[in-house]
C-alpha cells in the first residue's frame, strides 16, 4: 500500500459523500496502490450508513464505526494507525484542502522529511475563501501561544491536511495523549523532540462555513496545548 487517506469525520452525511467521490476520482488516475479510511467520532446521524453504501461501490473504501464520541484526535489517531500505506494523509471531511495538493507533500518524503504538512500561513499559500475575522485574529493569537510553548517556528498548526511516514506513525502515534482539538500540536511536538524533520508545504485553501470547530474547541484546544507543554516538562513521552 502506497497511500492511505484517512478522513476524521462526525455527523458529515452531508459533506463527506461528495469528498469521498472527489478522492477517489483522483487516486484511480494514479499508478500506485490506495486506500480511503473514513474514521467515525460516534456520529449521530447518517455519516456511517452512507459511507457503508459508498464502499459497495468504491472498492478501496472502508469506515471505523465508533459508538461513543471520543474527538478528533482520538479518530484521526485510530484511522492513521489501522493505515496501511508508506504514507498516510488525513485530510478534513470538509475538502477544504483538495486532495490533489498532496501531490506537493509526497516528494518531500524523498529528501528524509518524515512529516509534511499543509502551512495555510505560507506567503505562496492561498486562502480562496477566508473565515471570519474574528475567527482569524483568535487562531493568529493562538498559535503566538503555541509556539512559545511547543511548536517555535510553525505558523499554522491546526491545517487539517497532514502527512507522515509509516516509520514516524509507528514509533511516535504509540504516544499520543492527546484526543481532541489540541492533537494537531502534540504530532509536532513530538517529531521535534524526537528529531524527526518537519516540512510546511503551502496549499490553496476554501473555508467552509459549516466548520466544525465552535468556540469552545478554541478554549479546549488551549487547554490541550498547556496539557501538552505539561507532558513534556514531566517526561510522559518516553
Amino acid at each position: 500500500m502506497y497511500l492511505s487517506i484517512v478522513i476524521p469525520a462526525y455527523n458529515e452525511e452531508k459533506r463527506i459523500g461528495k469528498t469521498i467521490f472527489a478522492i477517489n476520482e483522483y487516486l484511480q488516475k494514479q499508478n500506485y496502490p490506495y486506500e480511503i479510511i473514513v474514521s467515525d467520532d460516534g456520529s449521530k446521524d447518517n455519516t456511517v450508513e452512507l459511507v457503508k453504501k459508498l464502499g459497495e461501490k468504491i472498492e478501496n473504501l472502508r469506515v471505523i464505526d465508533n459508538k461513543e464520541n471520543h474527538g478528533k484526535g482520538y479518530v484521526v489517531r485510530q484511522g492513521i494507525m489501522e493505515a496501511k500505506g508508506e504514507y498516510r494523509l488525513f485530510m478534513d471531511a470538509d475538502n477544504a484542502t483538495t486532495v490533489n495538493q498532496v501531490e506537493n507533500l509526497l516528494p518531500f518524503f524523498k529528501d528524509s522529511y518524515d512529516v509534511v504538512i499543509g502551512d495555510r500561513d505560507l506567503k505562496e499559500s492561498e486562502i480562496k475563501k477566508h473565515q471570519s475575522r474574528f475567527k482569524e485574529t483568535l487562531g493568529n493569537m493562538a498559535n503566538v501561544l503555541i509556539q512559545i510553548l511547543a511548536v517555535p517556528g510553525i505558523k499554522d498548526t491546526q491545517c487539517g491536511f497532514k502527512c507522515f511516514s509509516k516509520k514516524f506513525v509507528e514509533n511516535i502515534f504509540p504516544k499520543l495523549k492527546v484526543d481532541r482539538w489540541g492533537f494537531d500540536i502534540e504530532i509536532l511536538a513530538l517529531a521535534r523532540k524526537f528529531g524527526y524533520k518537519i516540512k510546511t508545504v503551502p496549499v490553496v485553501w476554501i473555508n467552509d462555513e459549516e466548520s466544525k470547530v465552535s468556540m469552545s474547541g478554541y478554549i479546549n484546544t488551549l487547554k490541550e496545548l498547556f496539557q501538552i507543554k505539561w507532558n513534556l516538562i514531566s517526561g510522559k513521552y518516553k
